[in-house]
């Protein structure tokens, strides 16, 4: 799943008429509302790499994590994508030298990242998978780094089973590089607030699951701050860092905004790279990337 937000890759407009009934505050996704994030990730699978998952404000924090990646490895390095969508970040990565599996809960999503590559003539290092985050299970380990783009893991059914696979499938000392959906995210509060539509400007606000919807479909997800991700995570990693994304910049939803004032929103996103990983900052934003290592 590929969703943003890797979730879509963009934030995606909540089902707000029905959202509070079917928020599940303390219960893990069961099996349908699994299917149905599935669904509703296959239904845009054909197009994912327009304007929906893959426009300039989702290309420019598309290369803070790309960076962030790339830093922490050596030559030749294994890695494992979850939530691959359509395959742009596993190329990516397979032109850099290194070695990929690709996997994505969303047989479609894979079908075109399988398409992508050998296209590109980088089947030889890129693996895809049709395996959800909830399957982690079902794969070997021996990874260098496991990363993920713009929020699969909002979608995980258990946070803390992730964490346990994610030591299983790291070598010693290997990276987590993860691009998360956050739960404050002040461009969002003020453009639904702006129009009155408060029960929008607050979804994230949301403990537990949340019914969220695209393209006709319902994702369920969940919403997270830095601490309460990493929470999941602690007995396995350490925490080395995490940033704001799109926290001055506005978030993928408004490139029409981004469009029409472009020079503008160049100058917010400066202030993005500047001021996205100081404290307080870096717990805001529409995504927040955070980086951890195996102990």
């Amino acid at each position: 799943m590929n969703g943003q937000h890797k979730l879509e890759v963009v934030h995606v407009e909540v089902a707000a008429a029905n959202a509070p009934s079917r928020r599940q505050r303390n219960a893990p996704l069961n099996e349908a509302q699994l299917l149905e994030t599935q669904r509703a990730f296959d239904s845009v699978a054909a197009d994912y790499d327009g304007p929906r998952g893959n426009n300039e404000l989702i290309q420019r924090m598309r290369l803070t994590l790309w960076d962030a990646v790339h830093s922490r490895l050596q030559a030749g390095a294994r890695l494992l994508d979850l939530g691959c969508g359509t395959g742009i970040d596993a190329l990516e990565f397979a032109r850099r030298g290194f070695h990929v599996v690709a996997t994505d809960w969303s047989l479609r999503m894979v079908e075109r990242t399988r398409a992508r590559a050998e296209a590109a003539g980088l089947q030889s290092r890129v693996t895809a998978a049709h395996l959800g985050v909830q399957q982690l299970d079902q794969l070997e380990g021996g990874f260098d780094c496991i990363y993920s783009n713009f929020g699969p893991l909002n979608c995980a059914p258990d946070l803390g089973a992730v964490a346990a696979e994610c030591a299983r499938l790291l070598r010693p000392g290997g990276s987590l590089v993860f691009s998360v959906m956050g739960r404050i995210c002040p461009w969002e509060l003020g453009h639904y607030a702006l129009r009155g539509r408060f029960r929008r400007a607050g979804v994230r606000a949301a403990r537990g699951a949340t019914a969220v919807g695209m393209n006709q479909q319902t994702i369920w997800t969940y919403y997270y701050l830095p601490r309460e991700f990493y929470r999941a995570f602690a007995e396995h990693f350490s925490l080395e860092s995490y940033r704001a994304l799109s926290l001055f910049m506005p978030p993928p939803y408004l490139v029409d905004y981004y469009r029409r004032r472009r020079r503008w929103c160049e100058r917010l996103g400066r202030l993005d790279d500047r001021f996205g990983a100081m404290p307080l900052l870096r717990d805001m934003g529409d995504h927040f990337l955070i980086v951890m290592r195996r102990r």
